[in-house]
């Protein structure tokens, strides 16, 4: 029997995961597989080394590099002395992988990676890391495959994981009736992030241009979306007194029945698109991270349409730009300004069709069945 490992280090990875080993079995696959990962792992019956939970900490501190090093050490060994698997699957979380990946080349263990690191994005460095000791590279958006193929390092083209797993759109009628919308009124959702940090500094923005176009459009609704790992009691530090209805734990819907978003940046851009709602991205973070972050960047988009597309579809409202005026002008123009929406509506939906129909899980599973079975 064929032994597959798979690496992962978030709740989203375990998620792409747990996706990727039901596809396995779905192709009948005679394989013991084992790995680092969660609750969506383990569900489907693997057998963990390790949960993400010292992984998955934020930040940087002694406790949290002991306690990688310590993990990644002990894994090394157990992969090479005990269980010496066919294929290591690393997926995502690209500073522990790649450290770990370099002992398992070392190792003569075959290595490949679904979700690698965004070199395109900054840390372009990695990119020889990955040509040292990753065997197989499964891109996740198009333009990452020439990129890769520039250096020499094998890859294959797997589709974007968010394609197959988002949710159909919502009724929008249903919603609207459940929330206690005006069916007949537009709805302006604002994101403004999963981390507390996040609500900090985008928060009271957020919240004076809520109050700006409710004063210049009396007629539009509003609603904010709090993050299910954030608590009520955090939530409402930030919110305060402000007049928006809060809807939590329904994002993928949120966004399919809105007119217009205000999104920080992140993957939920990737998702608004994917629904095709006209959306502006708008982040202010701490100066000195801001000051690192222009030295290590490699584009200078940041959304995700505007980066898979090579153009701005998005607008960007980014540190001194993020202010309540200028949000509240691009939210107009989204929504009133008839031949931009439509442009907007017309330009995301290229980028849905650039991602592809492809089913991720599926196609690394096809891979992962030719290597080992072939």
């Amino acid at each position: 029997m064929k032994k597959l490992f798979i690496i992962t280090g978030e709740y989203s990875g375990d998620i792409h995961a747990a996706n990727v080993v039901r596809e396995l079995k779905a192709l009948e696959c005679d394989l013991q597989i084992e790995g680092i990962g969660g609750i969506n792992l383990e569900k489907e019956g693997v057998k963990l080394f390790s949960t993400q939970e010292k992984m998955s900490a934020v930040g940087i501190s002694p406790q949290i590099i002991f306690n990688h090093y310590k993990l990644g050490k002990a894994v090394v060994d157990y992969l090479k002395n005990e269980y010496k698997p066919d294929l290591v699957l690393l997926i995502d979380y690209g500073a522990f992988n790649l450290s770990v990946a370099k002992f398992l080349h070392d190792a003569g263990i075959k290595v490949f990676y679904y979700i690698p690191p965004q070199v395109w994005a900054s840390r372009k460095y990695r990119i020889k890391l990955i040509k040292k000791f990753v065997d197989k590279v499964l891109c996740i958006f198009p333009f990452e495959k020439p990129l890769y193929a520039q250096y020499g390092i094998e890859t294959q083209y797997v589709g974007h994981p968010l394609v197959a797993q988002l949710p159909s759109a919502a009724g929008r009628r249903e919603f609207f009736r459940n929330h206690g919308f005006d069916p007949d009124k537009k709805l302006v959702s604002v994101f403004p992030g999963s981390r507390e940090f996040e609500l900090k500094t985008l928060m009271g923005i957020f919240k004076d241009s809520v109050r700006r176009l409710q004063q210049r459009h009396p007629e539009l609704q509003f609603a904010i979306s709090q993050a299910p790992n954030l608590s009520d009691e955090v939530y409402q530090k930030y919110l305060g007194d402000c007049d928006i209805k809060v809807i939590k734990g329904e994002n993928q819907a949120l966004l399919s029945v809105s007119d217009a978003l205000i999104l920080a940046s992140g993957t939920v851009a990737l998702e608004a698109c994917l629904y095709k709602t006209p959306m502006i991205i708008s982040y202010r973070g701490p100066k000195i991270l801001y000051w690192i972050y222009l030295l290590v960047r490699c584009i200078k988009r940041v959304s995700l349409p505007n980066i898979i597309a090579d153009k701005d579809i998005v607008p960007e409202l980014i540190q001194d730009n993020a202010t309540a005026l200028n949000i509240t002008y691009e939210i107009e123009e989204l929504l009133y300004n008839q031949a931009k929406r439509e442009q907007n509506i017309k330009d995301l939906a290229q980028v849905k069709d650039m991602l592809s129909n492809k089913n991720s899980a599926l196609e690394v599973a096809k891979v992962i069945d030719i290597e080992l079975f072939s």
